[in-house]
Formats: C-alpha cells, structure tokens, sequence
C-alpha cells in the first residue's frame, strides 16, 4: 500500500519542506487524492466554464500539481492550458498526461512568477491554504490579471477557519478592484471530511 501524504499536507511550514513534500508524493498523489473523492477541481472547472465562457482563453492553472486540475479544466472545454508549480516531481506527472501547452516550475519566494496580463484566466485549485500557498498568493494572482481577468480558486475548511484566507478577497472586493461571480460551498475531500468554498473573481 503506497505511504499516505494527506495527514501531513495541513502541517507543513515552510516553503522548503512543502516543496520536498510533494516531490515525494508526486508517483502516489492522484491515487490518494481520488481514494478520498477530490471533489474541488471539477466543481471549479465547472464554474469556470460557466463564467468564462472562451473555451480558447489563455488560462493557467497555478499550482497544478500532477495536472488533476488541468484534466478537470480541459474536460470543462478548455483548450489552451499552461501550468505552473514549484515541485519538479509533480510537473513530470502533469506532464505526462498531455493536457498543458506549456509546464514550469517556478520559486514560490518569487515575488511576480506570473508576466503580468499574459494570461484572461487563472486558476488556483487546492492551492491557496494551510500548509501550502500563503494567504497573499491571491494578490499575487490577481496582480498578474488584465482588468476583466477571472480567476477560479478554492479555500478548504483549514484555510477558511483563518480569516486571514477570505480575507484577501475582501480587501480586494471591499477597494472595488474585484467582484465575485460565483462563490460556493460544497465537498472538497469527502474521504477526510473536508470541504470548501470554491470562487469565481473577475479583476475590475
């Protein structure tokens, strides 16, 4: 039986030990995440694609890990997918599965890893959390949209007991640079008991 990471996810501190966390996960992470029903990535795909209804859109999905989320999105109708995530490992997944034009790696210590307005669309599925991205990673991708850019992201149960997390959001909405399109409580992973809110942002 391949040794479980999830128990471990929501303890990480450090950039540097959650980035060896997901190296070595990488090989068994579909099989644990779908074992506990991971919900997340299709019901953004899905409010994606409803919300931005360009199936052609230049869309990154930030964070992608073994390209689960990539799978979901371009099931969802979209065509033109690039990915990005700090761990080599996983990227060498997602890279097998041929849904991303284009894959990196990137240094989350990186202030801006995103060219600014390259891209209409962005998505941060299971990203942005307790034990993985800081709760200002949602600045950093709301910086590198275009006025009129969407955004799809999630907040599970660990972040959202942090009002730092939804907090972001609020800062941006209440200063009338963002507006929520789609805001959604619902099953993230069922297997943990876990679920979160998942958002559609459009920059304004």
């Amino acid at each position: 039986m391949p040794k479980a990471f999830l128990d471990k996810t929501y303890s990480l501190t450090s950039g540097e030990e959650t980035r060896a966390h997901y190296d070595a996960w990488a090989k068994s992470y579909d099989e644990e995440l779908h074992n506990n029903g991971y919900a997340t990535p299709v019901r953004i795909a899905k409010a994606m694609a409803e919300h931005c209804r360009d199936p052609d859109i230049r869309l990154l999905d930030y964070g992608c890990g073994t390209g689960l989320s990539g799978e979901a999105l371009q099931l969802a109708g979209f065509n033109d997918i690039d990915g990005m995530d700090p761990s080599e490992e996983m990227i060498a997944v997602a890279r097998g599965k041929g849904v991303y034009r284009n894959l990196s790696t990137f240094d989350p210590a990186e202030p801006s890893p995103i060219a600014a307005s390259a891209y209409g669309a962005i998505t941060c599925i299971g990203v942005i959390g307790v034990g993985a991205a800081p709760p200002e990673t949602f600045d950093l991708v709301m910086d590198a949209l275009p006025k009129g850019g969407i955004l799809g992201y999630s907040l599970n149960d660990h972040a959202l007991a942090n009002p730092d997390y939804e907090g972001r959001l609020d800062h941006w909405t209440e200063s009338n640079r963002a507006k929520v399109l789609f805001k959604e409580y619902g099953v993230h992973l069922p297997g943990q008991n876990l679920f979160s809110n998942v958002y559609i942002v459009e920059k304004t």
